[in-house]
């Protein structure tokens, strides 16, 4: 069965082709690391990214993250190549296996049906399945898709850049604001008029975001192209909490903690989230369906948010304290 309480606030992209860049991975700390195969690969280095990935997942030590591999898509060349060379040599080291620009239910099922085949025959345990929304494919149909494979998926990613390509978005920018994306106010008595610039991939993920739950899968944001642009760079992070996801990918190391720190419950919504389950135990010991803390109503809906914050918050103590 998928795991479900993986902690996903940072996801490190890593090139295989990158040696350097490889051995350094596993002591960053990112919740997840992934080995690229694809996009970060040119297509002559294919083959010695592919044999990088495998020696980096058997030769380094990986106790303090997960760790995942993103294959080439499954229109090319190297994709079967990638799951059958990386799961038959290193399979019991991973964790995930990243498929791209998954469009239909059937790239799901595909993959899945080659990974079942080669675990049963290497007497290995299933590897989960992370999943690439990054064209207007993946988004008509991200609700089927979710649903392609329950025994194996994971999470979802919102790939903006190559949706924007998609889409045929008018911009340039991987991830984060454009000026084009805005409205203008009325004129006030002067005739002056604010702009207000507004998020350009709401829709995408939060069409995501509503798929993942509906089905018991992660949400997780994308890549910020402007590595140097920190302030940037959490803003973006912070609106896709907002909408749900529990995660950001780090494209740059300088990254990870950024992400590390939007994602992590800050110490006051754990200690109300903590009084108001304590405030609804009280209640239910004095046969009382709701209560009121600091002049706000909490019913069952309540619990629930606090029950998943409280629980996040002991999963990211636990890691940080081991």
């Amino acid at each position: 069965m998928a795991v479900r309480a993986r902690l996903h606030r940072s996801e490190l992209a890593v090139p295989g082709s990158n040696e350097r860049a490889l051995e350094k991975a596993p002591t960053l700390g990112a919740d997840v690391v992934f080995l690229d195969l694809e996009d970060a690969v040119a297509p002559d280095d294919k083959e010695q990214a592919r044999a990088n990935v495998i020696e980096a997942l058997n030769d380094l030590h990986w106790s303090a993250c997960s760790v995942s591999v993103r294959i080439n898509g499954l229109d090319t060349p190297w994709c079967y190549r990638d799951v059958v060379d990386v799961v038959e040599r290193a399979g019991d080291k991973l964790d995930t296996l990243l498929i791209p620009k998954v469009g239909r239910p059937s790239d799901v099922e595909f993959v899945a049906t080659l990974l079942s085949q080669l675990e049963q025959a290497n007497g290995l345990a299933p590897v989960n399945l992370h999943l690439l929304i990054e064209t207007a494919m993946g988004i008509a149909n991200v609700e089927a898709i979710a649903q392609a494979s329950p025994d194996r998926l994971e999470a979802m990613v919102f790939g903006v850049a190559d949706y924007a390509a998609s889409v045929q978005a008018r911009t340039t920018n991987i991830g984060g604001a454009n000026p084009d994306y805005s409205v203008l106010t009325d004129p006030d008595e002067a005739g002056a008029r604010e702009r207000h610039w507004g998020d350009q991939w709401h829709f995408g993920i939060s069409r995501m975001v509503a798929a993942c739950r509906a089905y018991g899968l992660r949400p997780i944001d994308g890549p910020f192209g402007n590595y140097k642009d920190a302030d940037g760079y959490v803003a973006a992070a912070r609106r896709a909490a907002a909408l749900g996801c529990e995660g950001k990918w780090a494209i740059h190391p300088s990254q990870v903690a950024l992400a590390n720190e939007v994602f992590t419950p800050s110490a006051d919504e754990v200690l109300r989230a903590r009084r108001i389950l304590e405030a609804m135990e009280e209640a239910a010991k004095e046969g009382r369906g709701a209560v009121s803390l600091e002049g706000r109503l909490i019913d069952a809906a309540s619990i629930r948010m606090a029950q998943n914050l409280v629980a996040k918050a002991d999963q990211i103590a636990l890691k940080e304290n081991r």
